[in-house]
């Protein structure tokens, strides 16, 4: 029995707790400073496929203790066209969308074309993804972004006047027609953002036997 204390001890003092530690210290940093964020889905094509994974910067805006949302300090807030990570008000789950207002702002959407405090969008097409829709570029303010619309009517083309109110902001997926974001669950509370996401780390074809899209890796988002 002492034997086997002993050994349950060395186990402990030389292999568990330091391992402990280590995986403490990663996941405090994961939390805290630098994270990734799988994509399941194409709510934000063309910019992100389905398959890739996006480095997240936690302290884009803040600094947060880390596995919680407490703010220990702020620098910053999200702008217009950031992309982010942020809980979903409907369900709790992370999603990556972009940020298409801000407090104060005045946000309307009219067959797929965005008005932003009275100012409309401009679009320049680019290509037609799968004959059902089509990659534009959209402006907002000299801010460009790649957004992908269907070519046929659908609920989610039309939306607002809303006012985004203090502390909220207002996201979307760049895949216009396709994806769960503020036009259905509403504004997303400033506490519930976790960061910004910045780059695609990795990228794998999900349809075809998760082929990796090499040309992919490392690509910074816009």
């Amino acid at each position: 029995m002492k034997k086997f204390r002993e050994a349950a001890r060395h186990l402990w003092v030389e292999w568990m707790r330091p391992l402990l530690v280590v995986a403490l210290v990663l996941f405090s940093f994961r939390s805290a400073v630098a994270d990734w964020n799988d994509v399941p889905s194409g709510s934000m094509r063309p910019t992100v496929l389905e398959g890739e994974r996006v480095f997240v910067n936690r302290v884009a805006y803040d600094l947060k203790f880390p596995f919680t949302t407490f703010r220990l300090a702020q620098w910053s807030d999200p702008v217009r066209g950031d992309i982010i990570v942020c809980y979903s008000p409907a369900d709790g789950r992370r999603l990556l969308k972009r940020v298409v207002g801000v407090p104060g702002d005045r946000i309307e959407l009219k067959d797929n074309r965005l008005i932003v405090n009275g100012t409309a969008a401009t679009y320049q097409e680019l290509a037609a993804s799968d004959g059902a829709a089509s990659v534009l570029k959209e402006t907002v303010f000299n801010r460009e972004h790649l957004v992908e619309v269907s070519s046929r009517d659908s609920a989610s083309a039309t939306y607002g006047p809303v006012v985004v109110p203090q502390e909220r902001y207002l996201v979307m997926g760049d895949n216009r027609d396709n994806s769960f974001d503020s036009r259905f669950f509403g504004f997303v509370p400033r506490s519930e953002i976790l960061g910004r996401a910045t780059r695609i780390v990795a990228s794998v074809d999900p349809e075809r036997s998760y082929r990796p899209r090499f040309e992919r890796f490392l690509k910074p988002l816009e």
